[in-house]
């Protein structure tokens, strides 16, 4: 690594970089005018307005904040590895209330996201103040304390989400390494292997990930990551297939439901099987930052729809694709997950290689997930202790001919992160319920109440109005839906908490 020049040069965000390690702490606190919060802000501006500057047509504008990488940073979020998932929850379902359940969670989230997308800026749409985050949307249309309830569901749903990822991906490679156990010594063989150092090795490559400063720099991560998914997605379907084909398909069902287990246990796995197609489906938590990565023109309300289309619609087609296939060839016996162990198991080859798929691409869907608490932690640390060098300080660093920037903040604070997330998936590694849970805590606040609410005190509808009564019996049938979730997933976690012991589970 070179060492850093005494020159103080501006870097790309055009942040003058003080690159002198060796220069007096006290004097840079000196010389910096306190920053508050509207400084950080205009600051934030300057950025967006910088990078609008950009001519149509550069490579710079085709590769960055349109429409199409918005969109790539939404399959990445939604396409997730729950949507092998997806087959186990049709099978507690059924094919009617399956297929339907998929279609209406698409819808709302469509619906709302692109209410949503109109929030970003306050009070026009197009020429308003910006709100970065979906905390300074609450704020800035309902006011109040609404925005600080709002904030601790966001980001406790986003830790939740990563900490969902961090565990997919330990049983991912688990499920590599028992899908060639049983390819060397047959499916009878007791093969069980530990998620820990998996899950660790996770961590200490999110570590080095995650210190990508912020959205605009995360394009490429997400378009790769997205291909991944697409890749993932098309293996398990067309595996399912296949064995269809092959007339190996089981039984399935209109209702769904198990003659295996009771009524009641029915009921829960019904409820946790709903929890993971609005896992599955959410993103409104990051909608906001995936909409302040656009481009300011064309109007970043419109872009944002455009890409919401894109997104839900491939989301959508590929959730009943994953779902249907999947049911039809195991039946009432679908696995948690159709590409893991206890799903399919030959050609092995190909299994592994979708598996390898699924961790490329929760490498990168945990950036885009972590990115917006990252982003709010950093910010306020900047208006608290604003002459910190240790908090505000850029240090312009080159290795060869490539340059970036670090921040002393940024490597601590970000690292401790993943290493608490990390404990944590490995305190209590339980998929389908996990997944229920965080779709419960997550669906209806972010994607239902808030956008419905703030597009009311927009629009100023009128209580009693027969649009006020659809929006408010809209979001009040998914709040109770959401209720009864909550309530399956943390039964289902109960009981594998009584099952298995934290930090030495095998998967």
């Amino acid at each position: 690594m070179n060492s850093p020049s005494r020159e103080a040069p501006k870097g790309d965000d055009g942040i003058l970089y003080n690159t002198d390690l060796r220069a007096s702490a006290k004097e840079r606190r000196r010389s910096r005018p306190k920053a508050d919060w509207f400084t950080i802000r205009a600051q934030m501006d300057w950025w967006n307005l910088a990078e609008d500057r950009v001519p149509q047509g550069s490579l710079y504008h085709i590769s960055e904040r349109t429409a199409w990488t918005a969109s790539a940073h939404i399959i990445t979020a939604v396409i997730g590895a729950g949507v092998l998932s997806l087959a186990w929850a049709m099978a507690q379902l059924g094919w009617i209330i399956g297929i339907s359940s998929l279609l209406l969670f698409a819808s709302a989230t469509l619906y709302t996201s692109n209410i949503l997308a109109d929030c970003y800026r306050s009070p026009d749409p197009v020429t308003g103040k910006r709100n970065y985050t979906y905390m300074e949307a609450v704020k800035a249309n309902l006011g109040g304390q609404m925005h600080i309830f709002c904030g601790c569901l966001q980001y406790t749903n986003l830790a939740g989400a990563a900490i969902g990822y961090t565990i997919t991906t330990s049983i991912s490679v688990v499920s590599i390494q028992k899908i060639n156990c049983f390819h060397q010594k047959g499916t009878s063989t007791p093969c069980r292997f530990s998620t820990n150092p998996y899950m660790i090795g996770f961590g200490v490559a999110e570590i080095f990930l995650s210190q990508i400063p912020n959205f605009h720099k995360l394009s490429w991560l997400s378009i790769v990551a997205a291909l991944m998914s697409f890749a993932y997605a098309s293996i398990g379907i067309g595996l399912s297939l296949a064995h269809i084909i092959q007339g190996k398909g089981k039984s399935t069902s209109l209702i769904g439901g198990s003659k295996m287990q009771s009524s009641a246990n029915n009921i829960w796995s019904m409820l946790i099987a709903l929890g993971n197609i609005a896992l599955a489906g959410s993103y409104s938590q990051i909608a906001l930052d995936i909409q302040d990565s656009l481009r300011s023109s064309p109007p970043e309300n419109k872009m944002m729809k455009i890409a919401n289309t894109i997104g839900i619609s491939t989301m959508t087609i590929i959730f009943l694709a994953c779902a249907s296939s999947g049911y039809a060839a195991f039946g009432s016996e679908t696995p948690g997950s159709i590409l893991m162990s206890s799903g399919f198991k030959e050609p092995f080859w190909l299994i592994n290689l979708a598996n390898a798929f699924i961790v490329m691409h929760l490498i990168g869907a945990y950036q885009v997930v972590v990115q917006p608490i990252f982003r709010v932690v950093e910010t306020l640390a900047c208006q608290r202790w604003p002459r910190s060098s240790f908090v505000t300080e850029e240090y312009l660093m080159s290795i060869g001919k490539r340059k970036f920037s670090i921040s002393f903040f940024r490597i601590v604070w970000r690292s401790i992160f993943v290493v608490v997330v990390t404990v944590l998936a490995m305190a209590m590694p339980f998929f389908n319920e996990m997944l229920a849970l965080l779709g419960a805590l997550g669906f209806w606040p972010s994607a239902i109440y808030f956008p419905v609410e703030m597009y009311i005190a927009r629009k100023k509808i009128k209580k009693g109005t027969i649009r006020w009564l659809g929006l408010q019996t809209m979001s009040l049938v998914f709040m109770l839906l959401s209720v009864a979730i909550a309530c399956a997933a943390i039964h289902g976690l109960t009981l594998a908490l009584h099952k298995y012991k934290p930090f030495k589970y095998k998967e």
